[in-house]
């Protein structure tokens, strides 16, 4: 996707967004599918669903030349389960609040028109991006995990987003893989979220490391780890810190285990993994397929891959693009 100059603002475009947890990306496309212009900002989730949603627009805007006349559709990748017609999320998780929010009416009265916006789970425009501009485009069937905040996920079949009946399937960040184990903030017991998502993955660090007072963590984290980011953890397993290296080994046995059972389940066998915390790579994704195996019927265990997302978070925003943009033309 080649990216374009801005010139004043007066071609006709859609808008892309990614509500993520940590951060929002905003990016203006054009009809013909390029990038025009973008923008991030931090998510501050406690503000609550009317700030968020204004600070989005706000952000269109700054990127328009302060206006949203020449937009013609908005699409949207949120965390949490989206309804049918796209347009409402319910109980988001890691979002305070947001207990069923319109989004698409949101939207359309801070712009003033019946703007069409098309509301998604952001692990779904995250796989619709990844099929049309990253590692998804050689494959036509595929799983996506998110690691970040949260865990997401998303199941491609022909290169389309499977809903399943309400339009909420792919939540494979809440797949249970221990019934006994700890609750993710979806309030289920042992889903794989409950493991990978960031402040979960920095808890079980924090524990495992505050009696290895070897761990470069000791200097970089201070106040007994109190601090640790899964940055600081990347970083020290970049520099060969043995115990950081073994917190990713573990965390991606769990990733193995979660991808099995949704192997399984689908008989998909290519699961793309993106989101911040796919940026440790093969830290994690080797010992995924490692285990994987152990977790998937022999029966299906040949042509099993995972790989990451090159693109990292910018292909939810694009994906929220093509899916408004596959709306326009009548394919969405």
């Amino acid at each position: 996707m080649m990216v374009k100059e801005m010139s004043g603002m007066r071609m006709d475009y859609v808008v892309g967004i990614d509500l993520g947890g940590t951060n929002t990306k905003v990016a203006l496309v054009g009809m013909d599918g390029n990038l025009v212009q973008e923008k991030s900002a931090e998510t501050v989730v406690e503000r609550g669903p009317e700030k968020i949603l204004a600070q989005i627009v706000e952000m269109i805007k700054s990127l328009a030349d302060g206006s949203t006349d020449n937009c013609q559709a908005i699409g949207i990748g949120v965390p949490g389960s989206v309804n049918w017609a796209r347009d409402t999320v319910v109980k988001p998780p890691n979002f305070p609040g947001w207990v069923s929010v319109n989004v698409t009416e949101e939207i359309q009265k801070l712009v003033g028109r019946d703007l069409p916006v098309l509301v998604e789970n952001d692990a779904n425009v995250a796989a619709l991006g990844s099929a049309h501009f990253g590692a998804g485009i050689p494959y036509s069937h595929f799983i996506m995990i998110t690691l970040g905040t949260g865990v997401g996920g998303a199941i491609i079949v022909d290169n389309q987003i499977f809903r399943g009946q309400t339009g909420g399937a792919g939540e494979i960040g809440h797949m249970t893989i221990n019934y006994c184990g700890p609750l993710a903030r979806s309030g289920v017991a042992g889903a794989a979220e409950a493991y990978l998502g960031q402040q979960f993955l920095t808890h079980h660090a924090r524990l495992k490391l505050v009696s290895r007072p070897h761990s470069v963590l000791h200097q970089r984290a201070e106040r007994d780890l109190a601090d640790i980011t899964s940055k600081m953890l990347y970083d020290a397993a970049q520099d060969g810190d043995k115990d950081a290296i073994e917190i990713f080994h573990w965390a991606g046995h769990k990733l193995g285990c979660v991808i099995g059972s949704a192997i399984n389940l689908l008989d998909i066998r290519t699961a793309i993994i993106g989101g911040g915390t796919s940026a440790a790579g093969d830290l994690i994704l080797d010992a995924a397929r490692e285990t994987v195996l152990d977790f998937v019927t022999p029966g299906l265990h040949e042509g099993i891959r995972i790989l990451r997302e090159e693109r990292g978070n910018d292909v939810a925003m694009l994906g929220a693009a093509r899916l408004a943009l596959d709306f326009l033309s009548g394919n969405a």
